[in-house]
């Protein structure tokens, strides 16, 4: 049985874990398709001109040049082919993507601030109740602070970590932010990526559709040892991520409470 070449595979792209991932695929064969007729032809051309146009042919020189306008029709004709996967494929893919973020909402996603920094990652969750604590800018203290308001009581059970966990089959939405530069968060097998803006917490959304444990990567130039900025993605089953939140939760919301009492203690 005949089997097409995926160029994704061919190339060496990691197996698509993403319910969306499937399109970016099919996208990723169509373009390579098109890069290879066009190297096919471009150098059948080539070889034809070096036979057409050999030296023992053509001993003199034509300073003329050509006179038809066939490769001008080429030309146009890649132009148009090329619009066509763009306005064809590529605006749709797009549309689609930034078109289902509301419908997203509706499913209780998981949701996840991802905090990039020189030169690393941190992941704040909301906790039982949740709710992100308020967030305040103007708090950070240091590099990859979620800058969490100590006096807002949403924020009381939030912890933050060092590893994502989401759970599989449930969509998550992941606000990206940044503490100096611009940083990107990249998983290749999620098929997704988001620049992290200093100032900003920028959504981008996915469902895993099977267990996983993968690195994720800054895609984006950010200082000496960018090649080292890495960090680590699991993606487990629901009933384990429940159990692994509640008890970071708990863990975060009792750590509020003792230091809560023990500057009360500290005040008499």
């Amino acid at each position: 049985m005949f089997v097409p070449l995926s160029w994704p595979k061919w190339l060496g792209i990691p197996e698509n874990y993403s319910d969306h991932g499937g399109n970016v695929d099919h996208l990723i064969d169509i373009v390579h398709w098109f890069m290879f007729a066009l190297f096919i032809g471009w150098t059948l051309f080539f070889l034809f001109c070096l036979w057409k146009f050999r030296a023992s042919k053509n001993p003199k020189a034509s300073y003329h040049g050509v006179t038809n306008h066939v490769s001008s029709h080429l030309e146009i004709g890649v132009v148009i082919i090329e619009a066509v996967l763009l306005l064809g494929f590529a605006f749709p893919l797009w549309w689609e993507r930034t078109d289902s973020f509301e419908e997203v909402h509706k499913t209780d996603p998981v949701r996840v601030r991802v905090i990039a920094y020189q030169f690393g990652f941190k992941y704040h969750y909301p906790g039982e109740d949740g709710k992100f604590g308020r967030i305040d800018r103007n708090l950070v203290s240091s590099v990859g602070d979620p800058c969490i308001d100590p006096d807002d009581v949403n924020g009381y059970d939030d912890f933050v970590v060092g590893t994502l966990r989401i759970p599989v089959e449930r969509n998550a939405i992941l606000q990206i932010t940044s503490t100096d530069v611009i940083h990107n968060y990249s998983i290749i097998p999620m098929r997704i990526q988001q620049d992290a803006i200093p100032g900003k917490d920028i959504p981008m959304w996915f469902k895993p559709i099977k267990k996983l444990e993968t690195g994720v990567v800054c895609g984006q130039l950010c200082g000496d040892s960018h090649g080292n900025m890495r960090g680590i993605m699991e993606v487990i089953d629901q009933g384990e991520f429940k159990d692994w939140a509640k008890e970071q939760s708990t863990a975060a919301l009792e750590k509020h409470q003792d230091s809560a009492a023990t500057a009360s203690v500290a005040q008499r």
